[in-house]
């Protein structure tokens, strides 16, 4: 499963990069930078819940109760936006672990990579406008 997670964050890493190519060629790029923001995003939560359903599945004590892809999508979802309703936890190491790497990723993908994608933004659109000779 570990393999997996830096895998998929690998793939989630590239689209960020490919993402941030895009916004400096994009005639839009507020309207790109949004999409980059939501691709991402979903992507990262993706990652996390293929996980999460990947550990239920080897070991059905991981979490509170065994999770399905539903019930694993929607944890990583809860995760990622902090809402911890409590109704279904990690039990074991593992479990706490990709939690935790989930965890410590949502702040850096809400923080680093919100600003990364600003910043593309604001200058392709001062490129656009023409200020920079």
């Amino acid at each position: 499963m570990t393999g997996a997670v830096v895998a998929g964050l690998a793939v989630v890493a590239l689209v960020l990069l490919w993402q941030l190519r895009a916004i400096g060629r994009s005639r839009h790029p507020v309207r790109r930078g949004v999409r980059a923001l939501v691709v991402v995003a979903v992507l990262f939560v993706l990652v996390f819940a293929n996980a999460y359903h990947a550990l239920s599945t080897v070991d059905a004590g991981a979490f509170s109760e065994p999770l399905d892809r539903l019930d694993a999508a929607y944890f990583a979802v809860t995760v990622f936006a902090t809402v911890g309703f409590g109704d279904i936890a990690p039990v074991t190491g593992a479990a706490r672990l990709a939690v935790t790497v989930q965890m410590c990723g949502g702040v850096v993908l809400v923080g680093g990579v919100a600003r990364l994608v600003v910043r593309a933004v604001a200058e392709r659109r001062r490129r656009i406008s023409g200020q920079d000779g």
